[in-house]
């Protein structure tokens, strides 16, 4: 039993949500991101069978992570125009690097509080806050045995970013899963367990199914290894691995265990499958290689022979059930779900009644003031021809003035400085700058810091001295200083 449980949409009804993009539509893009391998395949599906349109596998020179967003959607948009891709629609299977990953034994609880119990298991498990993840889980029991969970969970800052870049690239997803759980749908045979390994740019994906779920999924690092030019299958170190793995399984898996399947037709398959089934034939699991799709892969006919492929896996199952075996792409909420689900309960509804009676005082406040404005612009038309011939009169006295200022205003701005420093020259100026509007720059020497501070004191007891700033203090002892204040002009000439 799989389940995805986003934890910042738990106040909505999820059962009245539909996943981004179902509706509609019959042909496909499955995408799958390996480090810089990006490889898609358009599938299309007519009278219960899936035919196999195109087919491109590029290598991106930028991080979809990383790089801006703009460029990384432009590059997969150029590779996807060069194979001639067309459609917009596309489901992709996400790196397994991305993927972290809880095993969590299931108590005996009711079906109502199992959710509530995994929301806290994964608050407790995982390095990261709920509201940061994107959540799946998978049940499962192995025969004989108690059930237990896996609790799946992808950063949300990186499916954000996905969409931005499927976005900039004109794609549409309508589903983001797990490339290996496409191969090896967890409920496939609920009654035997299967060890999945998909090879990938520079690692090796696992998979472990029983009991209809997933029972482990992790990546392992270091199965190549560059031997010159060509990457080298190492062999001790993933069979050191898969001894660990095996050893963590919960009692009554391993039992059931027996089948190792090696997805792909490439050589590095063929290598992976051939070093491991002598190997792990000791240890009872016999080794097979998937090659092609059965033609009933998917409940529905697929051309004779067809290659596996994860970007075509994502594609067949999203059309051939609607729906994939974990999903982490959000669900698309219509704003007036929103607003329904946020404002439906009764003391809400209460609470917008008086917020509408008070938005209808406002209102009111409001036309009175019109009408006062309505009233005032009256007479303020009766008047306005007045008030233009006396405004041009105070302009015509203004430029025939005298142009001389008797205010001395330089020289009162030099007396009130020098009334603030001390008359023992412990404080002296040394430069003295007046800019318009009244903008006053000093610099000078004192002696020390408390010398200084006392003139400032006196600086700024003078009425028409205002914004004392001290821009600049040098040295200690003589320091050398620059203040700059504003000076305003006293009322009267």
């Amino acid at each position: 039993m799989n389940k995805v449980f986003p934890f910042d949409l738990a106040r909505l009804d999820l059962r009245s949500l539909t996943a981004r993009g179902r509706a509609g539509g019959s042909t496909l893009l499955g995408l799958t991101l390996d480090g810089s391998r990006l490889e898609g395949v358009v599938v299309r599906r007519t009278n219960g069978s899936l035919d196999i349109k195109q087919h491109v596998v590029a290598s991106l020179s930028l991080d979809p992570l990383t790089a801006e967003v703009e460029l990384a959607g432009r590059e997969i948009r150029k590779h996807l125009d060069a194979a001639g891709v067309r459609e917009r629609r596309c489901a992709l299977g996400l790196p397994l690097n991305w993927v972290l990953t809880l095993g969590v034994p299931m108590p005996e609880l009711p079906e109502a509080d199992q959710q509530s119990f995994l929301q806290i298991e994964a608050e407790r498990g995982f390095p990261y806050g709920p509201e940061s993840l994107m959540m799946a889980s998978s049940r499962f029991r192995p025969p004989g045995g108690a059930e237990f969970a896996t609790l799946l969970a992808v950063p949300r800052e990186h499916i954000q970013r996905l969409e931005a870049v499927l976005a900039a690239a004109q794609l549409r997803p309508v589903s983001f899963s797990l490339a290996i759980a496409a191969l090896q749908r967890p409920d496939a045979d609920p009654s035997r367990g299967v060890l999945a390994l998909l090879p990938a740019e520079n690692h090796l994906g696992l998979q472990i199914t029983c009991g209809g779920g997933v029972v482990m999924l992790r990546m392992l690092e270091g199965a190549f290894e560059l031997e010159g030019a060509e990457p080298r299958f190492q062999v001790e170190t993933v069979l050191r691995e898969l001894r660990i793995t095996l050893g963590q399984l919960p009692a009554g898996v391993r039992e059931t265990l027996n089948v190792v399947r090696v997805f792909g037709r490439g050589d590095a398959a063929e290598e992976i499958a051939e070093a491991l089934a002598a190997r792990l034939d000791a240890l009872g699991l016999r080794v097979e290689q998937v090659r092609s799709w059965p033609a009933d892969a998917f409940g529905v006919a697929l051309p004779a022979g067809a290659e596996v492929s994860a970007a075509l896996g994502v594609a067949a199952r999203y059309l051939a059930d609607g729906r994939s075996p974990f999903e982490f792409l959000p669900p698309k909420i219509s704003a007036w779900q929103q607003f329904k689900t946020r404002y439906s309960s009764p003391r809400l509804v209460a609470a917008g009644a008086a917020a509408g009676a008070v938005a209808g005082l406002v209102l009111l406040a409001f036309l009175g003031q019109q009408a006062m404005l309505w009233y005032w612009d009256g007479q303020w038309q009766q008047i306005k021809s007045r008030v233009a011939e006396l405004e041009t009169m105070q302009a015509n006295i203004r430029k025939y003035r005298p142009w001389f200022d008797d205010t001395f205003r330089s020289l009162s701005i030099l007396k009130r400085l020098t009334e603030a420093f001390p008359e023992d020259g412990t404080v002296s100026a040394k430069t003295v700058e007046i800019r318009e509007p009244a903008k006053v720059t000093c610099s000078g020497l004192a002696r020390d810091n408390a010398t200084l501070l006392r003139m400032l004191d006196k600086l700024r007891s003078a009425r028409e001295v205002t914004q004392v700033q001290v821009e600049q203090i040098r040295g200690s002892s003589p320091l050398q200083f620059t203040v700059n204040f504003q000076w305003t002009e006293r009322t009267g000439s």
